[in-house]
């Protein structure tokens, strides 16, 4: 990789990282564990690779990273448990929400005047959401969805919460999330005999891979790319996550969840180039 330009090289870090994330929805539904006993290993296990990588950069903690790490720890509990009892697409898809909710409570935080873009964008992607709770809906569907949007909520929170602290307790909010969630869980982890070596492989990969090396690898592609790109590129994972679930799990999303999904992701990438445009006409030269 050394003819590639650091950026190229941030670009495609964080293109990998979307690939990591968006494994979770398959991996999700093919483990046999309920959504306590994954949450429990996948977290544990990333709580253990993180205290590896970062060693003393988790140790540094205030109170705000604290608050951080709590939403974060929602985050990962409700996304497994959407995912189990819901379409990977509708779990994916309404998390994904979680811009809205930070430009709705952003200028609330901030004392500062709504802009009528974000207003609309707003507006669009709640008309998408509500098609997720279209058509014949079971009770798992309806919980799930529930589940997915909350978790778009607790991301909006940890995203907030990350944004107002320094950058230095940015380590210790994910690696104390994990912690909380182990902790949270590991009541429900009643007999270890249960789980298969299938099972272990698989929520091993989510601990490692899908949740801390994603993380780092993240952190070494924002360092190389503007925040706008990064969150671009980073679209690719709710639109791989119910690709992968089709192929290794046949499942099939609704029409009105694809259809919701294609109206929130695009209301949420054009807001994001209108909103950078003097990003986009340097970059395009326009």
């Amino acid at each position: 990789m050394q003819n590639i330009s650091e950026h190229n090289k941030g670009i495609l870090a964080v293109f990998l990282t979307a690939i990591l994330w968006s494994s979770g929805g398959l991996f999700i539904k093919l483990i046999s564990l309920n959504s306590m006993e994954l949450s429990f290993f996948r977290c544990a296990i990333a709580a253990v690779v993180f205290a590896l990588m970062f060693r003393k950069r988790i140790l540094k903690l205030n109170s705000l990273a604290l608050i951080n790490s709590f939403a974060y720890a929602a985050v990962l509990i409700l996304f497994v448990i959407a995912t189990k009892t819901t379409t990977a697409a509708n779990a994916i898809f309404l998390q994904s929400t979680a811009p809205i909710y930070v430009l709705i409570f952003e200028p609330l935080l901030t004392k500062t005047k709504w802009e009528r873009i974000n207003i609309i964008t707003i507006v669009v992607c709640f008309l998408g959401m509500i098609l997720f709770f279209m058509g014949d809906l079971t009770p798992g569907d309806i919980k799930g969805n529930i589940a997915a949007l909350l978790a778009g909520v607790a991301f909006a929170a940890f995203f907030l919460g990350m944004k107002k602290n320094e950058p230095q307790y940015g380590e210790s909010s994910i690696f104390y999330g994990n912690v909380i969630v182990a902790l949270i869980c590991i009541p429900f982890v009643t007999d270890l005999s249960s789980i298969s070596l299938q099972d272990f492989a698989m929520v091993s990969f989510l601990g490692v891979f899908q949740i801390a090396f994603a993380y780092a690898l993240f952190s070494y592609g924002l360092k190389r790319i503007i925040a706008v790109e990064a969150s671009i590129i980073s679209m690719f994972e709710p639109v791989l996550n119910p690709i992968w679930v089709f192929i290794g799990y046949g499942e099939v999303p609704s029409f009105y969840a694809i259809i919701g999904g294609i109206i929130i992701m695009t209301a949420i990438t054009v807001r994001t180039l209108i909103s950078n445009s003097d990003f986009i006409k340097t970059k395009f030269r326009f």
